[in-house]
C-alpha cells in the first residue's frame, strides 16, 4: 500500500531508505558534480554571497529576519544572489558562478519550492550569444553525464510575441516523435509589462535587465510597452527551467529605468542607492543566467513534484512535516527582537 505524500514528508528520513529515493539524489548529486566540472574546465570561480540581505520591492514576497541589535529593521533572505552577482562583475571577477540557495514566500505548485536551488552565472564582456552558448553545452555535458542523452545542439529559438500568439504559452512543450528532452530558447521579451493591479509598467524580468540600443529613446518618451529587452528564458519540456539577461551597466540609463518602473528618488536611494552608487566606480557590459535545478532534476528523474529531487523538501502549504515547522517562539525570543504578536 502507497503511503501518503504527507505521512512520506512527516517521515521523510524512513522514506529516503526506499532505493527509488536515493537513485534520485543520487542522479542530483551527478548532475551537480557535471556543473562543477564544466564551469571549472570554462575558467569559472565559485563565489558566496550572502544569506542575509536586504528587501527590495520587486519580485515576490521576501522572507525577513528580524534583527536583535538593531530593533524594527529586518534583513531578507535572498530571492537570488541577482545584485550581488553584478557587484563582482564591478568588482572585476570576470566570470561567476555559485550552486545558489534562494528562498521566496510565494504560493507552491508541484515545481514551486519556499526554498530551491539555482545554478547562478556571470559573465563580464558578453552577448547574449556567449550567455546561450555556454548553456547550451552545459546542458549537453550534464544530460549525457547522467543520463548518457545525446541534447542536440543549438538549441531552436523564438521570439516571446510569436511563441505567445503560436502557443498560448511562453514555455510549450515542442517534444516530437518520442522525443525525450526539448530545449527552447524564448527571446525578445517585452521589458516591461502593464500591472492591473499596481496600475503601473513593472519589470517582467526584473529591473536590472537591459534593453536594445533603439529603444532607449522610447524609454525617455514614455513609450514603455513598445520596449525589448535583452532577455532570454531556457523551457525544457514545457518547463521554464532558467532565464537571464544582459544587464545595465550605465548608473544614467538604471536611474531611467527605476523612474520609468514609478520608483521614487527615496526607494530608489533606500533599496538600491549601494547598487547605484557602485556602477558609478566604472562597470564592464555583463550578463548572467539562472537556472532551477531542483526543476531540471525533476525533468531528468522522471518525477511528478521538485519535492522528490530535494531531500527535506517543504509541503504544499509550505509547513515542514517532519520538524513541525514554521513553530512558536517563546516571549524572551520575541522581546529580544523587539517583536510582540498582534492579536
Amino acid at each position: 500500500m502507497e503511503s501518503s505524500e504527507e505521512t512520506r514528508l512527516k517521515y521523510r528520513y524512513l522514506d529516503l531508505r526506499r532505493k527509488e529515493m536515493q537513485q534520485k539524489l543520487i542522479m542530483r548529486h551527478n548532475m551537480m558534480k557535471a556543473i562543477h566540472s564544466y564551469m571549472d574546465a570554462n575558467s569559472f570561480i565559485e563565489l558566496e554571497t550572502p544569506i542575509l540581505a536586504k528587501s527590495t520591492p520587486e519580485g515576490a514576497r521576501d522572507y525577513l529576519v528580524p534583527s536583535r541589535t538593531d530593533n524594527g529593521k529586518f534583513f531578507a533572505l535572498p530571492q537570488s544572489p541577482q545584485m550581488f552577482k553584478q557587484l563582482f562583475m564591478i568588482a572585476g571577477m570576470d566570470k561567476y558562478y555559485q550552486i545558489a540557495r534562494c528562498l521566496r514566500d510565494e504560493d507552491l505548485r508541484a515545481d514551486r519550492q519556499p526554498e530551491f536551488t539555482q545554478l547562478d552565472v556571470e559573465m563580464s564582456f558578453v552577448e547574449e550569444n556567449d550567455i546561450i552558448s555556454l548553456i547550451e553545452g552545459l546542458m549537453k555535458k550534464v544530460f549525457k553525464e547522467v543520463l548518457n542523452a545525446d541534447v542536440k545542439v543549438p538549441f531552436e529559438r523564438i521570439g516571446y510575441e510569436e511563441c505567445m500568439k503560436k502557443y498560448k504559452t511562453d514555455k510549450p512543450d515542442l517534444r516530437k516523435n518520442g522525443e525525450d528532452y526539448m530545449f527552447l530558447w524564448i527571446v525578445d521579451f517585452p521589458l516591461m509589462e502593464y500591472s492591473e493591479e499596481e496600475k503601473k509598467f513593472v519589470s517582467m524580468h526584473h529591473p536590472f535587465t537591459s534593453l536594445r540600443k533603439e529603444d532607449i529613446t522610447k524609454l525617455d518618451s514614455g513609450k514603455l510597452d513598445g520596449i525589448k529587452a535583452r532577455a532570454y528564458d531556457l523551457v525544457l519540456n514545457g518547463y521554464e527551467i532558467g532565464g537571464g539577461s544582459i544587464r545595465i551597466h550605465d548608473p544614467k540609463l538604471q536611474h531611467k529605468v527605476f523612474e520609468a518602473l514609478k520608483l521614487t528618488e527615496k526607494e530608489i536611494k533606500e533599496k538600491f542607492g549601494f547598487f547605484v552608487n557602485a556602477l558609478r566606480f566604472g562597470s564592464p557590459p555583463h550578463g548572467g543566467i539562472a537556472l532551477g535545478l531542483d526543476r531540471i532534476a525533476a525533468i531528468m528523474t522522471k518525477s511528478e513534484s521538485i519535492r522528490d529531487v530535494i531531500a527535506f523538501p517543504k509541503n504544499k502549504d509550505a509547513k515542514d512535516l517532519m520538524l513541525d515547522s514554521p513553530s512558536q517562539v517563546s516571549e524572551k525570543q520575541l522581546k529580544e527582537l523587539g517583536l510582540k504578536l498582534a492579536k
